[in-house]
């Protein structure tokens, strides 16, 4: 004889939607901008320097004020010191 125990989790119903952009960066330029190439990649010029991270840091606020959302939902995910980069937004 078996016998055979049942658990039954609950799980709350928490959406979470994650979007991944692909986006290249342009330090040293003379204006800021971003630019939307197709509906995950974007090109955004910045004016600060690709020393120690400063236009990293500088295209993430650029991308909090396109996208209108909280610093602490977009996380760079690959390309920390490379011109490709890929961030992951949250809702």
């Amino acid at each position: 004889m078996f016998i055979i125990d049942f658990k039954i989790l609950v799980f709350y119903d928490i959406f979470v939607y994650i979007m991944l952009i692909k986006v290249k960066v342009f330090p040293s330029s003379k204006v800021e901008s971003i630019v939307k190439k197709k509906e995950d990649s974007f090109e955004v010029c910045v004016r600060e320097l690709p020393i120690e991270g400063m236009a990293s840091q500088r295209v993430i606020q650029v991308l909090v004020d396109y996208f209108r959302i909280e610093r602490s939902k977009i996380r760079l995910i690959k390309g920390a010191k490379k011109r490709n980069k890929i961030f992951e937004i949250l809702n």
